[in-house]
């Protein structure tokens, strides 16, 4: 009997443990679905006009909710139309759209944004995108094919500056339980290296949001929305001034 239990214990310790991961996974999305929010009204264009007699450039943002604004109530709280304001303060004239849905993920990217965002023609791109393949458990080889196809085409059929920024840690510890902050901390910090690599073998700019956020959105805070996953307004701000601060380096 005793040698009955001995057997029977892990195998009960690992089915627990499974329940646990499953539940404590799903309540991320449950957390999310339960955020009372709605996606920012969006247009798909914007014009930032300073001087009519300069020329206009063309900035296009490239994301997944991230970039959508998700969690701000305007989008004018999303981190790239603060982007695009602070070019425009710089002096130039902006023409800003915006390329990005909620869920996307890289290969949802190459299907359905990238031509639109390529036809556009810009001068300054801006690229986040991966939280959503490291959630649905993309292969980083396929991640990084995936990658690689964005970026062949960004760098072939357009003359833009761009600029790679990396995918930030979110989730609160309240919407994020261990060891899932753990798993998903470091596949972040994985996927990141597969982006900078990319980045130094296509000579792009690297923008670093991880490193300097990630303490901060690993807690509670007025850096997140009601989910605790996407940013408030504020915290999208703490992001466009880290990523403007990069810009032209």
């Amino acid at each position: 009997m005793l040698k009955n239990k001995i057997i029977y214990c892990p195998i009960i310790l690992l089915v627990i443990f499974v329940v646990y991961l499953y539940i404590a996974n799903a309540f991320i999305y449950y957390r999310i679905s339960r955020g009372y929010f709605t996606l920012p009204h969006r247009h798909s264009s914007y014009s930032m006009i300073n001087n009519q007699n300069l020329a206009t450039t063309t900035y296009v943002a490239i994301g997944d909710s991230l970039t959508a604004g998700t969690g701000a109530k305007t989008y004018e709280e999303s981190y790239p139309y603060l982007l695009a304001t602070k070019m425009s303060a710089a002096g130039a004239n902006i023409d800003f759209k915006n390329f990005s849905t909620p869920g996307f993920k890289t290969v949802d990217v190459i299907n359905v944004l990238l031509d639109p965002a390529i036809k556009a023609q810009p001068d300054v791109v801006t690229l986040l995108i991966g939280v959503n393949d490291i959630h649905n458990h993309v292969g980083r080889d396929q991640f990084k094919k995936n990658y690689e196809i964005i970026l062949n085409r960004l760098t072939t059929e357009t003359k833009a500056k761009i600029y790679l920024i990396n995918i930030p840690y979110i989730g609160s510890n309240t919407a994020i339980v261990p060891p899932l902050d753990y798993y998903f901390s470091t596949e972040t910090d994985t996927y990141n290296k597969i982006i900078k690599e990319l980045a130094t073998e296509y000579n792009l700019t690297y923008i670093d949001l991880n490193t300097p956020t990630k303490n901060l959105f690993k807690t509670d805070g007025p850096h997140y929305a009601t989910d605790s996953f996407h940013p408030s307004a504020y915290g999208y701000e703490l992001w466009a001034n880290l990523i403007y601060d990069r810009f032209n380096h």
